[in-house]
C-alpha cells in the first residue's frame, strides 16, 4: 500500500486521539483510555500512533506544550532576519524542498485567471485527503478536504472564477508524493535544482506575508507580530493574521508555524488538531 494512503487512512483516528487527550489533559488519561475512546485496543493504538508519528503518544504531546512553544519562539526571535541575510528571501526551504514563487499579474488578478488552465486532483496525504491544483506556472492551491470533495472543488473554482478547471489526477499525484515524501537534504539533490514553483493569487500585502512565511524553517515558530515587523509594517498585526488565514497553499506556505505570542497555538483553517500534528511532526524531524 502507498505510504500516503496508509497515513491518510490513519489520520482521522490520530486526530480524534489528540482531541481526546487535549479535552482531558488535566486528568492525563492513560493509553488504554485514549485507545478505547477512538475504538481501538491499546496495542493497535500504540502501534498505529508510533507508525504515524515515529514516537509514543506521551512523547508526542510533550512537543505541544505552551512552554515548548515559548522556548521555540525565543529561539526564533531573529529567524526571519537571518534567513533574509543569507539569501533565502526569494527561495523558501521546507522539508528539504526548494520553493520558487511567482505572483499573478495585475491583469490576471483582476480577471480571475481568465485564459489560465488549472489542473487539479484530490489525493491521500499524511494529514488526510488534500486537494492540489496547478497552473502551467506552478502550484496555485493546496488544501485539506474535510468537507465534501465537491465543495472543495467549488471553493477552488470560486478563487479562480474565469480559469478553466481540468480534473487531472495523473499529473497532480506525483506532486503530492513529492511534497509529503521529501528526500533528505544533500548537495547532489540541491544541485539538480529541482524546485517547486508556486503561482500565487493575492494582493501585494498578502503575497508579502506568504513569502515571509516561506522563510520559517521546519521546526521553528513565529508570531504574527514578528511577521508584521519583518515586512516593515509593525502595526499591521491584524492584517497579517487575515493574510495568514487566507493562505491558498497550505503546508507548503507554512502558516501552521505562526502562533500567538502567549505560546497558544491558535486557530487553523483546517482545524487546530491538524496544525498541532504538523508542528509536532516537524519538531520530531528537526530533532528539537
Amino acid at each position: 500500500m502507498d505510504k500516503n494512503i496508509e497515513l491518510s487512512q490513519h489520520y482521522k483516528l490520530i486526530e480524534q486521539a489528540i482531541q481526546y487527550i487535549e479535552a482531558n489533559v488535566q486528568r492525563q488519561p492513560e493509553l488504554e483510555e485514549i485507545a478505547s475512546a477512538i475504538g481501538l485496543s491499546e496495542y493497535h493504538f500504540q502501534r498505529m500512533f508510533t507508525n504515524w508519528t515515529g514516537i509514543s503518544p506521551k512523547r508526542f504531546m510533550q512537543f505541544l506544550t505552551k512552554e515548548h512553544a515559548k522556548q521555540l519562539l525565543s529561539q526564533s526571535e531573529n529567524l526571519l532576519e537571518t534567513t533574509h541575510k543569507i539569501g533565502l528571501s526569494s527561495l523558501g526551504r521546507l522539508h528539504d524542498l526548494f520553493v520558487n514563487t511567482e505572483a499573478v499579474t495585475p491583469g490576471e488578478y483582476k480577471t480571475g485567471g481568465a485564459g489560465l488552465a488549472i489542473r487539479y486532483g484530490i489525493h491521500p496525504s499524511p494529514f488526510g485527503k488534500c486537494l492540489i491544483a496547478t497552473t502551467e506556472r506552478g502550484i496555485c492551491n493546496l488544501s485539506f478536504v474535510d468537507v465534501s470533495e465537491g465543495r472543495a472543488i467549488d471553493n477552488l473554482a470560486a478563487d479562480w472564477k474565469q480559469a478553466k478547471m481540468i480534473e487531472d489526477y495523473k499529473s497532480t499525484a506525483p506532486l503530492v508524493t513529492r511534497i509529503f515524501s521529501a528526500p533528505k537534504p544533500d548537495s547532489a539533490y540541491e544541485q539538480t535544482n529541482q524546485r517547486l514553483s508556486l503561482h500565487l493569487r493575492g494582493t501585494n500585502f498578502q503575497i508579502k506575508v506568504w513569502e515571509a512565511l516561506l522563510n520559517i524553517p521546519s521546526g521553528a515558530l513565529i508570531t504574527y507580530e514578528h511577521i508584521a515587523s519583518y515586512i516593515g509594517n509593525p502595526k499591521a498585526v491584524r492584517a497579517v493574521g487575515s493574510a495568514v488565514g487566507h493562505n491558498p497553499i497550505a503546508y507548503l506556505i507554512p502558516c501552521h508555524r505562526v502562533i500567538r505570542k502567549s505560546g497558544d497555538f491558535g486557530n487553523y483553517l483546517y482545524g487546530p488538531a491538524r496544525k498541532k500534528l504538523m508542528l509536532a511532526q516537524e519538531f520530531i524531524s528537526s530533532g528539537d
